[in-house]
Formats: structure tokens, sequence, C-alpha cells
């Protein structure tokens, strides 16, 4: 049986820009469903690992919607079994919003207001590093994912997104820039892509950055959480509910679903997207999985295949805030792609990450999920893209996870969301 030991623990704040309500758009991502529901953890379950163990969430869903197949939602639970700690490895950051491996250990972090800081192989944060252009924090906005060139070692060069300001609004953009050799400075800071078109609102920006193996880097974007943009997450000459493939110099890459359809913007991977805050690559089979907030339930598991239609906003496990049906109310349709997984109520999905190493080998090649709403860290069993086994972690911690990273000490590590903010560091 998994002994759980948390150490450092510490009250945190769980208001967050997530939660505010702005005039005539959707609630934002993470305040439609507390899910703060009292499921165990498991740690007095005297379950042997081959007895199935009832669903984590133990919630009534808000609609009345089946799921696809079996399994799609309410699978039943697992537990760890073998011992392991979670720790407070970092203190004293101020609404973090992603974190990237370095290939040294340290650990880079984004801060929402613009901010970026290194964290050292003991959990030392170091200060803020000068240069980086300026973001628009309002809402969901600001600094928001980081990504470390896979030839870090001899360029040094950083990629990120952010909310960027512009005549007609906001948008989502990817910049780039080298780090100094002080390491205190973004040098040559540059943006090199904006997710078209500009809108004026400070919600549903994504948006994860992920490297796709081939030196190009996949980005996701939101639908901007309006009822006017909701719709151009199906049209393939917006970029809003997306998931992008660029270069390391914003250009689309080649062998782009789209590259040949004129109507199209080429930098399309996939579309029909929600809003996308977790983007992963599968560690054995290099695939794209993704995760993406739902509204009034129907957050998603998806694994993104190119050219596909992932429905929003015709078909939907969620509902309006209000209670309403999204559109027509349906979750099926021809021609649209199945989430692998979806939660009713929200947990609301945020970072993900594959856990490659093998300290605690039962958790080698399993999804793992910082939920906001949800306060816990979500870990899906998923076997030949099938999930078949969830788990709930640090539940009774009481904190919104807003990202996971796969360590490159073979542990891994959350990082919570808001004011007075922490990284966790799980394993053994």
């Amino acid at each position: 049986m998994a002994f759980l030991a948390l150490v450092g623990g510490m009250e945190l704040s769980c208001s967050s820009s997530d939660d505010k309500k702005t005039p005539d758009v959707e609630e934002p991502d993470g305040s439609g469903d507390n899910n703060d529901d009292d499921a165990s953890t498991n740690d007095d379950d005297t379950s042997t690992p081959d007895e199935p163990l009832d669903p984590v969430e133990t919630q009534d869903p808000n609609s009345d919607y089946s799921p696809a197949f079996e399994g799609q939602t309410r699978i039943e639970g697992v537990q760890t079994q073998t011992e392991y700690t979670a720790s407070v490895f970092a203190t004293g950051l101020s609404s973090p919003w992603g974190m990237a491996n370095l290939p040294d250990g340290r650990i880079i972090v984004t801060e929402k207001a613009g901010s970026m800081r290194l964290v050292s192989v003991s959990g030392v944060l170091g200060s803020p590093i000068t240069g980086i252009p300026s973001v628009n924090s309002s809402g969901q906005g600001g600094l928001l994912d980081v990504a470390v060139d896979p030839n870090f070692e001899e360029n040094r060069m950083l990629y990120w997104s952010f909310s960027q300001n512009g005549p007609d609004g906001t948008a989502t953009a990817v910049a780039k820039g080298r780090l100094s050799d002080s390491e205190d400075q973004m040098e040559d800071a540059t943006v090199i892509y904006t997710a078209i078109p500009e809108f004026n609102s400070t919600a549903h920006y994504g948006s994860r950055l992920a490297w796709d193996g081939q030196g190009n880097l996949f980005v996701s974007t939101g639908d901007r959480s309006s009822s006017v943009t909701r719709p151009e997450a199906q049209e393939l000459d917006a970029a809003l509910g997306k998931v992008l493939r660029i270069t390391k110099n914003g250009d689309p890459a080649s062998g782009n679903p789209f590259e040949s359809n004129a109507d199209a913007l080429p930098e399309i991977y996939s579309y029909g997207h929600r809003n996308v805050q977790g983007l992963a690559i599968h560690p054995v089979t290099g695939d794209l999985w993704e995760a993406e907030f739902g509204p009034l339930g129907g957050d998603e598991v998806n694994l993104i295949e190119a050219g596909a239609d992932y429905g929003w906003p015709t078909i939907s496990y969620g509902l309006e805030y209000s209670g309403n049906p999204i559109g027509a109310g349906i979750t099926q349709e021809a021609g649209m792609e199945q989430p692998v997984y979806y939660w009713d109520p929200a947990v609301s999905p945020s970072g993900i990450d594959f856990y490659s190493g093998n300290l605690i080998p039962e958790w080698t090649n399993n999804l793992f999920l910082g939920a906001l709403s949800g306060q816990h860290i979500v870990r899906l069993v998923i076997e030949d893209n099938v999930v078949v086994g969830e788990e709930r972690l640090l539940e009774s911690e009481g904190r919104r996870f807003r990202d996971i990273l796969d360590g490159a000490d073979g542990a891994l590590y959350a990082l919570t969301d808001g004011d007075n903010a922490v990284i966790y560091r799980i394993g053994p």
C-alpha cells in the first residue's frame, strides 16, 4: 500500500483570474465546478492491487449525457502501491503558469505577470529574468507556457507563449529569445507567431507548447470565451480553438495537414477545441495528447491526429453555465472525434505530462494532469490509448494545480496556482 507523506504544506488562496466573470462571455474555466468532494485518497484502503476500486468521482454529473463507449468517463479507481512522498520543493512563486526542464536538471518557471525564474536542483528560486516583452496579464492572460530548445546546450534558446496586446484586441502569441550567459536576461526576444484574429477578451488563450520530435513546436490556443469567437474553433481561416504546429521561426511546419488548402491557415494541425491548456508527447509512441476545459462539465483528454476535428462547439459533454445545452445538445457527430476521456463535473485540467521515469514503476507512461477547480492531481492509466484507471493525488492539500512536469531526476513535479505558489516534488 502506498505511503504518502506531505511535507511542508501551507495555506494557499484558491482565488485566481480563472474564476473571474466578464460580461457577454462564457464563465471562465475553473469556476463552474469546485469539485471539492471528499473522495478518499485510499491511503487506508485494504484492497489488493487486482481488486477494482470505485470511480474516484462521487458527485452527480451536470448532464444526463451517456458516454460513447464504456470507460470514457468515471473509469474504475486505482491506487498507487509504491511508497512515495510529496514534499514542497520550491516556494515564493507569484501566479506561476508553466515550467520546463533545463538540461542540467534545473527548472524554468513562468509567472503570469511577465517574469521567468530559474529554480535550482535544490529548489532555490532565482531572481526574475529581465528583457521579456510586456504581456497583458488581465483575466486569464499573461506570460503562459515555456519550452526549452532541444539544442539549448548549444544555443541557449527559450520559447514562450503569452497574451499580446494588438490594435484589435488581444491574442495568443509565441516569442523566442536567448538566455544570457549570466542567466539574468533574455537576449534578442522576438515574437515569432500571433494567433489571429485578435479579440477583446481576457480569457481562453490556451496555451501550451510541446516539441514534436522534429524540431517543430506544437502550440495550443483557445476559443477566446465569447459567443462571437466560439464558432471560429470550427473555421480553418482562424487560429482560435486549435492545435498549431510551427517552426522555430514561427512559420507553418512542413507536412501540416492543411498546407495545400488555400482557404486554411497552414499552421493548423487540429481544430474544434475549446481551451487547450495541456499538451504532452507520449514518451514511447511520440503521439501528441491534449487536455482541454469543457464548460459546465465536459473537460476532455484527446489523442491528437493531424487534420482531425475535435468537435467544439458542435458536440460537447458539457453544458452552458446557465445549464442549457451547448448548441443542439449533441455529443456525437460524423466526422468529429470523440474524447478518449472526459469529466462531468469538471476538474478544470491545466498542464499535463507523461511520467517517463522508473522510480515509481507503476506510473511509467501514465498521464498526469493538474486540476484547478478539482484541486488535485489526476493520474490516468492508459493502455492501448484507452483509459483503464484513474487516481487522485494530493487531494488533501486543497490546492489548485496549474502544471505538471516529468522531472529530469525521475520524480514528478507539480506547480500550484495563485499567490504564494509552490512546486511539489513527488517521488520516493
